[in-house]
């Protein structure tokens, strides 16, 4: 996060929080791991199945400290956040594995704390003291981290900025009903409650249109207009960007001039508190990317899912801490981008699906300073829905994926009800997967892309043995644990 986009006030607050922190951690050591997302990555099931894995003793056999043995105890605790809605683990893992149903996604903040008990690697530490760490897992909406640049904006520069970007594309269309009204309306006229609710109205369809199902697209400011929660009718989230504004200064009154200061609101109200009271405290973070919903829309996605993605990881304060420097200005060390639902496709295509995903964000690695931050992209799976096999075909073996697609997804002409077990073929990703970044307006892009089965997959059975629910299969969720913990549980 560039420093402009914080006042001398803010940062104060920020080194008063951490200060706070680093004193409760010499009591109880702790680390706080931050996992966001765009919509559709599974933040809620990943948060779901680390907790169940680790709670019950999970294979992870890439997590050392559980391998060897190290790890004795691990248990919930109260959370030290008493302002903060706590993450709903066990709502969540009965959905899961009782009713075999995705939980709900995460629509606000919430936190939950698992403190895990260890002997340290280290023969004189372990004389010292037995090992305890907790960490404080918070959960938080992409949609929301996508608004942190507003705090280095002005109400003409997002107006321009937002305008500009529903001019290209796919979004040129979905626009259109926004920026026709928009058309139709003077921005000095006086400032009208009824014209700025139609507005905002409109933007917020578009937006929504975006976002659906059939666009899956990622770019979407300010975050609160699809997910308003109590702040739903108020005046910050009732204003919208507006195109070829006049030069100079809004008149007192005018629409323009409500527009400014409703947007101004938005920063105050909404991300300022959201930056310094949750995402500057974080020390490791996870992004989870849906990277499989975009490449099945096409290169348009795609490259909207990179923008985002650059959006991100430029809000991060990434890099290394020393004992002085996390006192004032903490910062995150470790950052893991993850591609979700890897078991949708068969483990031949795992790898491809790592490379274009760190294809996705290299181009903001390289762009913002790192300064010593470590960063790891892989696909993984939070829970496994499926399994594989092979069937024949003309001869040959054709591997495929076996699981229960959710009730109505369809596979050509056929509809699923969501009990009937099936083998699907989802189609090998491309080697190189510069094909998703060709730009679309040089003829028809998706041409030479393959064609991929997706299909929607419900949780897998967990049979119980000897009274014993066996804990959440996964994909690399061991290798996940190991980045982001391992260093600190030695």
């Amino acid at each position: 996060m560039p420093p402009s986009l914080t006042s001398l006030t803010d940062e104060a607050a920020i080194a008063f929080d951490n200060i706070a922190d680093r004193a409760a951690h010499l009591i109880n050591p702790t680390i706080r791991l931050g996992v966001t997302g765009l919509s559709r990555a599974g933040k809620t099931v990943f948060i779901s199945s680390l907790v169940h894995n680790l709670l019950h003793g999970g294979r992870l056999p890439l997590f050392e400290p559980l391998r060897s043995g190290r790890i004795t105890a691990t248990a919930l605790q109260e959370q030290p956040d008493d302002a903060v809605p706590r993450f709903q683990y066990e709502d969540h893992i009965r959905a899961l594995v009782e009713d075999r149903i995705w939980p709900d996604s995460t629509r606000a903040i919430s936190e939950l704390r698992l403190t895990i008990e260890y002997r340290s690697a280290s023969a004189w530490s372990r004389m010292l003291s037995p090992g305890r760490l907790s960490i404080d897992i918070v959960d938080y909406p992409g949609e929301w981290l996508l608004d942190l640049p507003l705090l280095g904006q002005d109400y003409r520069s997002f107006s321009e900025a937002t305008t500009a970007l529903a001019g290209t594309g796919i979004r040129e269309e979905l626009s259109r009903p926004w920026l026709e009204l928009a058309a139709t309306i003077d921005p000095d006229a006086p400032a009208d409650e009824m014209t700025a609710r139609r507005l905002a109205e409109a933007f917020t369809d578009y937006l929504r249109h975006c976002k659906s199902d059939e666009r899956s697209l990622s770019t979407l400011p300010p975050g609160r207009f699809l997910m308003p929660g109590d702040l739903e009718g108020s005046p910050a989230l009732t204003f919208a960007p507006l195109p070829n504004l006049p030069e100079g200064r809004a008149p007192k009154g005018t629409l323009r001039a409500m527009m400014e200061r409703r947007f101004e609101a938005y920063k105050s109200v909404v991300v300022k508190p959201f930056f310094r009271e949750h995402f500057a405290r974080l020390d490791r973070q996870i992004v989870l990317v849906d990277a499989l919903q975009a490449i099945n829309r096409g290169p348009e996605a795609v490259q909207d899912l990179e923008r985002a993605l650059a959006e991100v990881l430029a809000c991060f304060r990434a890099g290394s801490n020393s004992f002085l420097t996390s006192l004032v200005r903490r910062r995150i060390d470790r950052v893991l981008v993850a591609a979700t639902k890897a078991d949708h496709l068969h483990h031949e295509s795992h790898d491809r699906l790592e490379t274009l995903t760190r294809r996705l964000v290299n181009r903001a690695i390289r762009s913002i300073d790192m300064n010593g931050a470590g960063i790891e992209v892989m696909a993984l799976a939070s829970v496994r829905a499926t399994r594989e096999a092979n069937v024949k075909q003309d001869g040959h073996d054709l591997p495929v994926i076996v699981g229960t697609p959710m009730a109505g997804e369809r596979i050509g002409a056929e509809t699923f009800d969501g009990n009937r077990k099936t083998a699907v073929f989802p189609g090998d990703l491309p080697e190189d997967p510069e094909a998703y970044f060709r730009s679309v307006d040089q003829g028809d892009a998706s041409a030479a892309l393959p064609d991929l089965s997706i299909v929607r997959f419900r949780p897998p059975h967990l049979d119980e043995k000897g009274g014993i629910t066996l804990s959440v299969p996964h994909i690399r969720l061991d290798r996940a644990l190991q980045f982001l913990l391992g260093d600190r549980l030695t």
